[in-house]
């Protein structure tokens, strides 16, 4: 039993037509579902992904309307990468970047492999990250653009960091509990801080790493558009999340129990400093209620929630493009 990489990251946002925009148009990566956020019907959830919405690629966004400016902190999913295929691609991204307007640093390198760090419109904290050299969890199949070389394209989520104000304990959580396994060190960017630890799942490689930064200078963060709301690993199917969840029973790990999600099935936990993750099934996917060619273009309800879909789309704003 052993879980594979990172599922999603769930993220928020205030505008959903624009971050369509900005995801589909300018990052190129396909929305594969349009949804709600089933705990709370009323908002948006979208899903983007490579082409045909793999597990492992895709990044998510609910729409809070009136949230407010992240505070940026500790206890946070401070940073979410994606993977692009090669060096090659991140001198394209660069250029793109200038050409969009797109807030980047310089290309860097860091334990063998190039990124260039870079914020969406509303500030959330990105990475690009190059599979130039990755051994490990593979990539999915970029979403076809006309601006943007399918060699060049986005082929799924990479490393993933929590920063916390008490290293030990999401540490321990994340090694003893989830069993992934600590594969480096680095020394903190801050003095006096401890170092940061780099913990691997699977096969390994840029799909399956999580790392833990702690940060003891820092607030609370206080979230809002541009923050990430949880981050999800992946287990094989059904019937290994029952194993996760009799896991979790057994060393007293609080959990919300099973969760269909229709698209996949979910457990989710809270770690001692605050974090949500959540465990989530491969399958059954994105297809389970809309041809693969058309994922995405229209509204999708769960079973459970197609019954009041008058009322959900009377709440929602046409979602369009944004500028």
């Amino acid at each position: 039993m052993e879980l594979k990489g990172i599922h999603h990251v769930s993220a928020i946002t205030a505008h959903a037509a624009d971050n369509c925009y900005f995801y589909t148009e300018v990052m190129g990566m396909r929305l594969v579902k349009k949804t709600v956020n089933q705990d709370a019907p009323s908002m948006y959830h979208l899903f983007y992904a490579d082409e045909a919405g793999n597990p492992g690629t895709e990044l998510t966004f609910f729409e809070i309307p009136r949230a407010g400016a992240t505070h940026a902190g500790t206890n946070s999913i401070s940073l979410t990468s994606l993977r692009v295929p090669s060096d090659g691609a991140l001198q394209f991204w660069s250029e793109r970047f200038k050409k969009y307007g797109v807030k980047h640093e310089a290309i860097s390198e860091r334990r063998g492999r190039k990124s260039i760090r870079f914020t969406d419109p509303e500030g959330q904290r990105l990475m690009l990250v190059s599979d130039e050299t990755n051994v490990g969890v593979e990539g999915g199949v970029p979403q076809v653009h006309d601006e943007i070389p399918k060699e060049f394209g986005i082929v799924g989520l990479g490393p993933v960091t929590l920063t916390v104000a008490n290293g030990v304990w999401t540490g321990d959580l994340i090694e003893k509990v989830l069993r992934f396994k600590p594969v480096a060190t680095y020394p903190s960017a801050i003095d006096g801080q401890r170092d940061v630890v780099v913990y691997s799942t699977g096969e390994g490689g840029t799909g399956a790493e999580l790392i833990i930064e702690e940060r003891t200078d820092l607030p609370a963060e206080r979230p809002g558009r541009g923050s990430v709301h949880h981050v999800a690993l992946r287990a094989a199917d059904k019937e290994e999340l029952s194993q996760w969840i009799a896991r979790l029973n057994e060393m007293n790990v609080p959990h919300s129990g099973f969760i269909d999600r229709f698209y996949f099935g979910s457990v989710y936990i809270k770690d001692p400093n605050g974090l949500t993750i959540e465990l989530a099934t491969d399958g059954p996917g994105f297809d389970t209620d809309e041809p693969f060619e058309t994922m995405g273009e229209s509204l999708a309800l769960p079973p459970f929630l197609e019954p009041r879909r008058k009322e959900i789309e009377r709440k929602l704003k046409p979602l369009g493009i944004g500028r």
